[in-house]
């Protein structure tokens, strides 16, 4: 059985587009429970609304079971608010996206521009895993610790991702509020080397 989580696939760049595994034939199809819903894609962070696609109803059934006792209903002006989004945001969608992308490229070559730091350019969502490359034997928690108090750029330690040789920075931010943190990332990575 697969689960594959699909919240972010409206927001990919360079032209790629969304492929969903359970479309790539019969036997996977089967196989297959796709999770989705609109906090990313949306802009609806906080208004719990997700929904699956799953092949088999007895499965379905057993998620309903389990969510119907650990979560309570969405509110009805959420519900109609994500059918609104669902139907009738194409445009909007491709807008975000595209200004998404410009972000994307901003802070990644802000970024690959500071001495010990890089990162690799992210094909979609809004965020960069940026290796801090040992800075002074510093790892991604101690970074993000010291950004925060020192530089006041809150970013997330690689570590619960995985590697503590990184941090996570998002750039679902205004423009200009990423250029004012990665002023002061890029000043603090000078001053503390």
């Amino acid at each position: 059985m697969i689960i594959s989580d699909e919240i972010y696939e409206k927001i990919i760049f360079d032209g790629n587009s969304h492929v969903s595994i359970a479309s790539l034939g019969e036997d996977i199809f089967k196989n297959t429970v796709v999770v989705n819903g609109v906090s990313k894609s949306f802009a609806m962070t906080g208004w719990r609304i997700g929904y699956l696609a799953a092949p088999d109803n007895e499965l379905v059934t057993a998620i309903k079971n389990i969510q119907s006792h650990s979560t309570s209903n969405p509110a009805s002006i959420s519900q109609m608010a994500a059918l609104e989004a669902l139907n009738n945001s194409g445009a909007i969608v491709g807008e975000m996206r595209s200004e998404f992308e410009k972000r994307r490229n901003y802070i990644v070559d802000r970024i690959n521009k500071i001495k010990g730091l890089s990162c690799l350019k992210p094909k979609g969502a809004f965020y960069v895993f940026c290796r801090i490359g040992g800075k002074k034997g510093l790892s991604g928690m101690e970074v993000a610790d010291r950004l925060l108090s020192e530089a006041n750029v809150a970013v997330v330690p690689g570590k619960v991702f995985g590697s503590d040789a990184h941090i996570r920075l998002s750039f679902a931010a205004s423009m200009g509020n990423i250029k004012k943190g990665m002023d002061r990332m890029e000043e603090w990575f000078n001053r503390n080397r």
